[in-house]
């Protein structure tokens, strides 16, 4: 690869990455430059005090903040902390733990679900409300709040299935989701006294 050929992917790569999270099965040519360009890629965000996570089992890359290590400088944020409220934070939980029964039982790569299906798994823990149809609008805006965040994926052509990325698992890992049961006892208790707040860090 010529220098010019060489500079044009690393910001091909770059550029990618900093819009966002970067899927193999999304764009397979930025995916191959990163597998070529990594090691350059990490030297490249260190500056920015960021840091490359690259899962090439599951086929998927993001920038992070770095952590200032002992005896550096903090350096100021560029990835910023998003605030998600209780059943944005609530849905999240509840589609990993659906990727992780996933998993468990079928060999497949992708796990598609129905808008219905994802309103059922979060029905039990709406509040009640005399407005049925509203509560269920709001799951309609927490699916597009996690379609943004990029936890989920519609389906070109259908408006209604849903595919849970993969990078989810970046976010709630296996020891927490361990402890999910007695989370989603407390989620259930606290359901109608209002929206408590969960901190993740987006991409």
């Amino acid at each position: 690869m010529s220098t010019p050929e060489l500079s044009a992917s690393l910001s091909t790569v770059l550029i990618a990455l900093m819009r966002g999270v970067t899927y193999r099965d999304a764009d397979e040519s930025v995916w191959h430059s990163l597998g070529q360009l990594s090691t350059r890629v990490r030297e490249y965000v260190t500056v920015l005090g960021l840091e490359l996570v690259l899962d090439e089992s599951e086929g998927y890359a993001y920038l992070r903040q770095r952590l200032a290590g002992e005896g550096e400088p903090e350096i100021p944020r560029l990835v910023a902390r998003r605030q998600l409220g209780y059943q944005v934070s609530l849905l999240v939980a509840l589609l990993r733990k659906k990727l992780a029964e996933f998993d468990a039982k079928s060999s497949e790569a992708r796990l598609v679900l129905a808008r219905d299906e994802i309103v059922e798994l979060v029905r039990v823990f709406l509040p009640e409300s005399a407005n049925e149809a509203r509560s269920f609008d709001k799951v309609d805006a927490h699916i597009n709040k996690l379609i943004e965040l990029g936890f989920l994926r519609r389906l070109r052509g259908r408006e209604d299935q849903f595919e849970i990325q993969r990078i989810i698992k970046a976010f709630i890992d296996a020891q927490w989701l361990s402890g999910l049961e007695e989370g989603l006892l407390t989620y259930l208790q606290h359901a109608g006294s209002g929206e408590s707040r969960h901190s993740e860090e987006s991409t």
